[in-house]
C-alpha cells in the first residue's frame, strides 16, 4: 500500500510503479471483465504511456474516475507512476436519514447530501419515513410537518441515479405509527386505542388497507425495485387488543402473519423487501415459517447501535429497562450473534450501526467508530449483502447533520473496504474530502472529533445515548438512565472544552451549528453539575443563555431544515427552559 496517497476510501490495492510520472492527457476507460475484477471493482494504472482505467461494469468505472480525480486534486502537475486495483467488500452500501423526528432537511441540503454520498461510494440513500411524506387525503398527519411531496421525491430520485445512488423508499408499515394514531381519524386503528402514547397498529384488515394504500401511493414517485416497510420495535403487540390472540398463538407468529401479507403484496409488485430483523431475531422460530417464495427478495436488518459490552456489566435499572423494551443480550454483545441465525438460515441481510450522533447533540465518536468497525467486521464475515448506516433524530433531532460526518465518512470507508479502512485518519478524511464542498476544513474537522469525544469525561456511561444529553431533556428532579459517578473534574473539564469552542472563531455554517451544539451540551453539563451540587452558574443566567441558545437553535435549524418540525423540536428545551 502506497501510505501518501490520501484517497477516500483507501484501495484494497495501491502501490507504485518504476518508471517515469504518468501523462496528464484524458484516461482511457473501459469495461473490461477479462480484468477478473468484483463487481463494481476497478483498476487504476497511471505510467508513461498515460493513465487507464479497466472497471468490472458502469458502477467501477464510476469509481475509477472519482478516484483519479482524487488523484488529480492530490498531484496537480503530473500523477505518479501507480496501480490501484479496488472493489468493495460489501455490494450494498447505504445511509439512511430519519426524517420523521421533527427535522425534515431542504431538498438543497439533500442534494448535497446525495453528492457526499456518491463521493463516499455509496450506493444506496434511504429517507426514514412515518409521517412526512404528502400523502393525498392524509393532510391531517402531516400538514404541520413540512412533509417532501411527490414531485419531490420524483426530482431527488432522478439527482440520486444520475450520482449513482439509489433512493429506495421507506414508510414504516407497523410500529412507531404514533404520528398517526394520535388523531381521531386513526386512533381506531391502533392496538392500544386508549393509550396517549399509541404507536403500534392493529394487525387486522383496516390497518393492512392503510398501509397498502400508502405504498401503493409511494412507490410510483421511485424508481428503484427495492423497499423497506421498517416494522420493528411493536412493542405494544399483544398487550391491547390482539391480547387473546397473541396470548392463543404467540407474539411471534401474529406479528409474522401481519408483515408477510404486506410482503407478499410488495413483492407482486416486483419489490425485494427489507425489513427490520429485531423481532425475527427475538422469535428465531420464525424463520423456519418464512415461506421460501418470500425470502428469495426479503432482506433483514440487523441493527445494533452501541458498542459491544458485557451485559453483566450494567447495572440493575438499565438492565431492567432494556427487558422491557424486549432488548436481550445477544444484542448488546455486538453483530456477531445477531446475524448467526439469518446467515444460518441462508437469508440475505444487512448490517445497521449507526453514526452515534442522536441522543447525544456532539455525539458520540468513540462509540461511533467501535459500533461501526464491529458491524463491518461481523458483517463481512457472515457474508451481510449490505451495509446499511443509520441516523437517527430521537427525541427532536436537536443535533445538527455535521455531528454524524465523522460517522458516516468512517462506516463508508469500512464498508468499502474493511481491512484498507480500518485506521482511516477520519480528521484528515473530513477535512480533504468532505467539509470544503460546505466551505469548510481543517479546524472544522477536529472540532468535530473533539466534541464527539468529550462525553466519557463526564464519569457517566450511558446506552444509546449521552448524559449530557439525557441531563438537558430530562426534568432536574427526574433520574438519568446512565451508570457510573459524575467526575468533578471531568465534568468541569467538558465544560471548559465546550466554551471554548462556543467563544471560538470561525464564521461558516458548520462552525456555527458546532458552536450551537456545544452551547446546549454545555447547558447539559450545567445542569448535571446542579443534579451533583457541584458549581454551576445559578438560574437566573441558566435562564437567560438557554433562552438565547432556543432563539439560535431556530436560526441555525432553518439553514439547512424545513420550518415545519420545529415547533416540535423546540418545545424540549422549553421545557428544560422551566426548570429554571
Amino acid at each position: 500500500m502506497s501510505d501518501d496517497l490520501r484517497l477516500l476510501p483507501a484501495p484494497q490495492s495501491a502501490e507504485r510503479l518504476s518508471g517515469e510520472a504518468a501523462s496528464t492527457h484524458a484516461a482511457r476507460a473501459v469495461i473490461d471483465v477479462s480484468a477478473g475484477l468484483p463487481a463494481q471493482g476497478f483498476e487504476l494504472r497511471c505510467d508513461a504511456d498515460g493513465v487507464r482505467i479497466r472497471a468490472a461494469d458502469e458502477a467501477g468505472l464510476r469509481y475509477g474516475r472519482a478516484c483519479l480525480g482524487q488523484l488529480e486534486a492530490q498531484f496537480p502537475g503530473a500523477l505518479p507512476a501507480l496501480l490501484i486495483r479496488d472493489w468493495p467488500d460489501f455490494e450494498r452500501r447505504g445511509f439512511m436519514l430519519d426524517i420523521s423526528r421533527d427535522r425534515v432537511p431542504t431538498l438543497a441540503s439533500l442534494r448535497a447530501l446525495v453528492d457526499m454520498l456518491a463521493g463516499l461510494r455509496m450506493n444506496e440513500l434511504q429517507l426514514y419515513t412515518e409521517h412526512t411524506f404528502a400523502y393525498a387525503g392524509h393532510e391531517t398527519v402531516w400538514r404541520d410537518a413540512s412533509p417532501m411531496t411527490p414531485d419531490e421525491v420524483r426530482e431527488l430520485d432522478t439527482y440520486c441515479a444520475r450520482a449513482g445512488v439509489e433512493l429506495v423508499p421507506n414508510q414504516n408499515s407497523f410500529g412507531h405509527m404514533e404520528r398517526w394514531l394520535r388523531h381521531d381519524a386513526y386512533r381506531g386503528l391502533a392496538e392500544s386505542p386508549g393509550s396517549e402514547r399509541a404507536a403500534c397498529l392493529y394487525p387486522d384488515d383496516a390497518s393492512f388497507a392503510l398501509v397498502r394504500g400508502l405504498w401503493e401511493e409511494l412507490l410510483p414517485n421511485f424508481s428503484s425495485r427495492r423497499c423497506n416497510i421498517d416494522c420493528d420495535e411493536t412493542f405494544e403487540l399483544g398487550e391491547g387488543r390482539s391480547r387473546e390472540r397473541v396470548e392463543r398463538e404467540g407474539r411471534g407468529p401474529v406479528y409474522l402473519e401481519f408483515v408477510l401479507r404486506l410482503v407478499d403484496h410488495l413483492q407482486s409488485r416486483g419489490m425485494t423487501v427489507q425489513l427490520w430483523g429485531d423481532i425475527v431475531r427475538e422469535h428465531p422460530e420464525l424463520i423456519s415459517r418464512l415461506p421460501e417464495t418470500l425470502t428469495k427478495r426479503l432482506t433483514l436488518l440487523a441493527w445494533g447501535y452501541d458498542a459491544p459490552l458485557d451485559p453483566a456489566a450494567l447495572p440493575a435499572p438499565v438492565r431492567e429497562r432494556l427487558d422491557r423494551l424486549g432488548v436481550g443480550d445477544d444484542r448488546l454483545r455486538g453483530f456477531a450473534p445477531h446475524v448467526e441465525p439469518f446467515a444460518a438460515a441462508g437469508l440475505d441481510f444487512y448490517v445497521c450501526p449507526g453514526t452515534s450522533s442522536w441522543n447525544s447533540l456532539c455525539g458520540r465518536w468513540p462509540n461511533a467508530a467501535a459500533n461501526l468497525l464491529d458491524a463491518a467486521e461481523s458483517g463481512r464475515a457472515a457474508g451481510a449483502s449490505g451495509y446499511l448506516i443509520t441516523d437517527w433524530g430521537d427525541r427532536g433531532h436537536l443535533q445538527p447533520p455535521p455531528v454524524s460526518w465523522p460517522g458516516l465518512v468512517y462506516g463508508a470507508a469500512l464498508a468499502w473496504s474493511v481491512d484498507a479502512n480500518r485506521e482511516l485518519d477520519v480528521t484528515g478524511a473530513l477535512a480533504d474530502h468532505v467539509l470544503p464542498a460546505q466551505g469548510a476544513g481543517r479546524a472544522e474537522a477536529e472540532t468535530l472529533i473533539r466534541l464527539g469525544s468529550l462525553y466519557p469525561a463526564t464519569g457517566l456511561d450511558a446506552l444509546n445515548s449521552t448524559a449530557l444529553f439525557q441531563s438537558l431533556m430530562r426534568p432536574l428532579d427526574a433520574p438519568l438512565l446512565t451508570w457510573g459517578e459524575v467526575a468533578a473534574g471531568g465534568l468541569a473539564a467538558v465544560v471548559a472544552e465546550l466554551t471554548a469552542t462556543i467563544e471560538g472563531g470561525g464564521g461558516g455554517r458548520v462552525a456555527r451549528e458546532l458552536r450551537q451544539a456545544a452551547r446546549l451540551a454545555r447547558h447539559g453539563a450545567w445542569r448535571l453539575a446542579r443534579r451533583n451540587e457541584l458549581p454551576a452558574p445559578g438560574a437566573d443566567a441558566l435562564r437567560a443563555d438557554l433562552h438565547d441558545a432556543i432563539a439560535e437553535q431556530a436560526r441555525v435549524w432553518s439553514k439547512r431544515s424545513r420550518p415545519g418540525g420545529l415547533p416540535d423540536s423546540l418545545a424540549r428545551l422549553e421545557r428544560a427552559l422551566e426548570d429554571y
